[in-house]
C-alpha cells in the first residue's frame, strides 16, 4: 500500500523492505541531519502491525518467545525474537502493550507470516490475533518531534530499548555507554492511517520537518542495529548480531530454540559476527547488500545493508566468518572496506560461565 506522502513535491519512492515509503524528499543528506538532531518524521507506514488481544495475551507471548513480557507493564516497549527449533531468528517485532493489546511492529512482509504463526499457536488459550491494516507508524528521534492525532491524543509509542543491555540479558559487542547506538534512539508512533498526512503536518505546522526511509536506514546503520529485513538470513542466530542484549531474556522459561540460544551463549564462539564496514568513497561507488565479502580471493560473508551517512561516509554491514583477522582490510564488489567491531571475535558474551577445567572440556561451534 503506497502512502499518500509519496506525492509530496521531490518524493523518491524506496525500494526493497521499504518499499510503498519514500527513500527521500530531494535532500538526503538534509533529511538525515534533521533526524539526528531531533527534528524530523519519518514515514514508515509500510511497516506491518498486528496485535494480540486477550487476558492471556503477555503470558502467551511469554511463553513462546525469548524475551520476558509476562508482567510488562503497559506503556513499557520491548522486544522480542520467534526463533525455529534450531534457535534461528524467524520473526522479530518491536512490542509495546497499551493495557489492553499488545502492540506488535514488524517488516512490511513479515507482518503476514508472524499473525500466521501466532494464530497456529493459539490452542485454547484467550487471545486473539490480527493484522490491524487501519493502523500505520510513524518514526521519531526520542527527541524528536511529539505526534498527536486529531483528537489530540498521543498515540501508543514504541520507544526502542536498543542498546541497553537488558536485565537477564548478555552483550556480544561494547558496554552500553560506549556504544554507537547510545548516541541516537528511536521512536515508533501507531496512528490511523487515515490521520498520517494531517498528523504529519500538524508536526510541520510545530516545526518538524518530513524525512525519508535513507535518512532512517543510516541512523539505525550507524547504530548498529539488526533488522530482520536486512540481516537475517536462515542460517542467523541472534548471538551473531548482538541482538540478545535486547530481545532475549536468558533465566526465563522453555520457548522454541532455547537450547541453542543457551548452548551458544555458555559454549561461545557464534559462527558468524555481523560488523560495520567503512567503505572506500573515491569512486562514489556503494555495493548492494547482497554482494559478497572477500578476504582476498576468499568469501567470508555478505553485505547486508549499505548506506551513505552524513557523517560516516559510506558504510555497511556486513555478517561475516567469526574467525576473520578484525585487522584484515576486506573488499565487497572491488570496494576497499575496513572493518569495526561490532561482535567479538572472540564470540563470548558477558557473564557466560567459566567452563570446567579437566580432560573432558570440549568446545564447539554450531
Amino acid at each position: 500500500m503506497a502512502s499518500p506522502l509519496l506525492s509530496r513535491h521531490g518524493a523518491v519512492a524506496a525500494g526493497g523492505p521499504d518499499s510503498g515509503v519514500a527513500a527521500h524528499y530531494g535532500e538526503p543528506n538534509r533529511e538525515q541531519r534533521d533526524l539526528a538532531r531531533g527534528l524530523a518524521v519519518v514515514d514508515l507506514s509500510h511497516l506491518g502491525v498486528v496485535t494480540v488481544t486477550g487476558v492471556d495475551r503477555l503470558t502467551w507471548l511469554h511463553t513462546l518467545s525469548s524475551q520476558d513480557v509476562a508482567t510488562l507493564v503497559p506503556g513499557v516497549s520491548t522486544e522480542l525474537l520467534l526463533l525455529d527449533p534450531n534457535g534461528r531468528v524467524q520473526h522479530a517485532p518491536a512490542v509495546v502493550d497499551d493495557g489492553t493489546t499488545a502492540w506488535l511492529i514488524t517488516e512490511a512482509e513479515d507482518a503476514a507470516g508472524l499473525a500466521a504463526f501466532l494464530e497456529s499457536m493459539r490452542f485454547m488459550l484467550r487471545v486473539e490475533v490480527a493484522i490491524d491494516t487501519d493502523t500505520a507508524v510513524l518514526g521519531t528521534s526520542a527527541t524528536g518531534p511529539s505526534l498527536r492525532t486529531g483528537d489530540g491524543a498521543e498515540p501508543v509509542t514504541w520507544r526502542d530499548p536498543w542498546p541497553a543491555t537488558a536485565p537477564g540479558s548478555t552483550r556480544y559487542g561494547p558496554a552500553d555507554a560506549d556504544h554507537p547506538g547510545s548516541e541516537w534512539a528511536a521512536q515508533l508512533w501507531l496512528v490511523p492511517r487515515a490521520e498520517v498526512p494531517a498528523v504529519v503536518r500538524a508536526a510541520e505546522s510545530a516545526g518538524a520537518r518530513l524525512a525519508g526511509a535513507w535518512a532512517w536506514e543510516a541512523m539505525r546503520v550507524a547504530s548498529w542495529r539488526p533488522r530482520l529485513a536486512r540481516e537475517v538470513d536462515e542460517r542467523a542466530i541472534p548471538h551473531e548480531l548482538d541482538w540478545l542484549r535486547t530481545s532475549v531474556h536468558l533465566n526465563k522459561g522453555c520457548y522454541r530454540g532455547q537450547e541453542t540460544v543457551a548452548r551458544v551463549f555458555n559454549l561461545g564462539r557464534p559462527p558468524r559476527r555481523l560488523v560495520m564496514l567503512h567503505l572506500d568513497g573515491s569512486e562514489h561507488l556503494t555495493p548492494e547488500p547482497g554482494e559478497v565479502v572477500l578476504d582476498g580471493e576468499r568469501e567470508v560473508g555478505r553485505v547486508t545493508s549499505v548506506v551513505r551517512h552524513h557523517e560516516l561516509g559510506p558504510v555497511a554491514l556486513a555478517v561475516i566468518k567469526r574467525n576473520v583477522a578484525p585487522d584484515v582490510q576486506l573488499t565487497v564488489g572491488g570496494i576497499a572496506a575496513a572493518q569495526e567491531l561490532i561482535v567479538s571475535v572472540e564470540g563470548a558474551g558477558t557473564d557466560r560461565p567459566e567452563p570446567a577445567a579437566g580432560p573432558m572440556l570440549r568446545r564447539r561451534t554450531l
